[in-house]
């Protein structure tokens, strides 16, 4: 029963500082609430057990965050991190409402079609740590260790892109 009131608490936690995310105008509040919604599926990960898993998500994205931090201070003006430019267009928020209803949808739809929302069995099977640590460094067959590969040069990609933009504008500046 704890476990469910827990669940149920970091689900708020979670889906609220998320929906505040992506509605915020203000990209250093924007990162504070995707903090809060990274460290609730910590929580999440706790609750399961998972302490290392829980722990690696701390340390991991509480760095990741930092380094947002980092880029907006560095990359957008001043005048933006105050929130004094940037304006919302009615029409973009429709589309972009449309667009995520469209993607709920989908996920939804894929969902019931694998029958991860009927199946509860599924729930039952505890899955061991080593396999988890397996499966995430692996290079066979529904393995991860290639798509971590892919993120890391995706993410060096967009640290070397912010450095360019950040030195372009001290030259115009």
């Amino acid at each position: 029963m704890g476990n469910t009131i827990m669940f149920i608490i970091l689900a708020f936690v979670i889906v609220g500082a998320a929906l505040l995310c992506v509605t915020t105008t203000r990209i250093m509040r924007a990162a504070t609430y995707m903090l809060f919604v990274l460290f609730g599926v910590a929580g999440i990960y706790f609750l399961l057990d998972y302490t290392f898993l829980g722990a690696a998500q701390i340390a991991i994205y509480a760095g990741g965050v930092t380094m947002i931090y980092v880029f907006a201070i560095q990359l957008v003006s001043k005048r933006t991190l105050q929130g004094l430019v940037e304006h919302v267009k009615a029409s973009r928020l429709i589309s972009g409402g449309l667009a995520a209803l469209a993607g709920l949808v989908v996920v939804c739809f894929i969902l019931f079609k694998a029958g991860f929302i009927i199946n509860e069995s599924v729930a039952d099977v505890e899955v061991p740590m080593n396999e988890i640590g397996t499966a995430l460094v692996g290079s066979e067959k529904y393995q991860y260790v290639l798509p971590f590969e892919f993120i890391s040069l995706f993410l060096l990609a967009c640290i070397i892109g912010g450095l360019v933009v950040a030195r372009k504008e001290e030259k115009d500046a």
